[in-house]
């Protein structure tokens, strides 16, 4: 008998969402999903908003969001690009790159005063991200790399992102090409569901644990990750995972939702 998901019965302090398949698809805004985040800023909850997917800065997350009808100023975003730069900067100060991964990626670690090269001998990290632009030059720049003794770090490790009519191969497929190539696994993986994202979203909201929910559409990032944290953890039903999935799956959020609206308790 599949576990029984009652809907929340309170509020918390501060709500954690995922954004791609979870509060948007596409250039829409989900079911109720606008709303129910408008009810909780009105009733004074912390929102923020998370995101692996590195092709986008902040500041285009939130004037997305924005122009949705959500106005966020680009603090209240969390991205994987966020997370590797303070990453790296722990890790690796003062590194050079190799980037496979988009424009916004790598302006956003050049910003922060790390130097990209494709020079295989001269690179300290390779950054594997999701990459529409990937190509066999950027898979032997890699491959050369990491062969010399380069580190091998990810953004991300989501298996495709969900787009309206279907999906977009993401980062797993840059980093399986990678490790096959090399025979090498990656070594970190900082985005969701690691607890470098995590630090940072705890960090941002400035709350224990306890007195958040993460919300988002994938057990195996979001709802996982929520858990880890010491979260309540809301599955949204409205992206990557559908019931028959959640039925099969060992990871089982505290709640599930079939629209976002859900989230809020029923005498709000």
């Amino acid at each position: 008998m599949s576990p029984i998901h009652p809907n929340p019965s309170r509020l918390y302090d501060a709500y954690i969402f995922d954004l791609d398949g979870t509060v948007y698809l596409g250039d829409a805004l989900l079911p109720t999903a606008g709303e129910t985040i408008a009810t909780l800023r009105h009733l004074g909850r912390r929102t923020v908003f998370l995101s692996n997917n590195p092709t986008h800065t902040r500041e285009e997350y939130a004037a997305k969001l924005t122009r949705l009808g959500l106005p966020t100023p680009p603090a209240d975003i969390v991205n994987s690009s966020l997370v590797m730069v303070d990453f790296l900067r722990r890790r690796l100060p003062g590194g050079r790159l190799f980037v496979v991964g988009e424009a916004p990626l790598c302006a956003e670690l050049a910003a922060a005063g790390f130097a990209l090269t494709d020079d295989a001998d001269r690179v300290d990290a390779v950054i594997a991200s999701f990459d529409r632009t990937f190509v066999y030059r950027k898979l032997q720049i890699a491959f050369d790399a990491i062969r010399a003794g380069a580190h091998f770090f990810a953004t991300n490790a989501d298996r495709y992102c969900p787009v309206p009519g279907g999906g977009e191969p993401d980062a797993a497929a840059t980093i399986a090409a990678i490790e096959a190539c090399t025979d090498t696994k990656v070594e970190a993986v900082v985005g969701k569901p690691s607890r470098y994202m995590i630090e940072a979203i705890l960090g941002l909201v400035r709350l224990p644990a306890e007195r958040c929910v993460m919300t988002g559409d994938r057990l195996e990032t979001d709802v996982t990750m929520g858990l880890n944290a010491g979260m309540a953890a809301a599955l949204a039903l409205t992206g990557a995972t559908d019931e028959a999935a959640l039925a099969k799956s060992s990871v089982q959020p505290t709640y599930v939702l079939h629209r976002l609206g859900d989230l809020l308790p029923a005498e709000w």
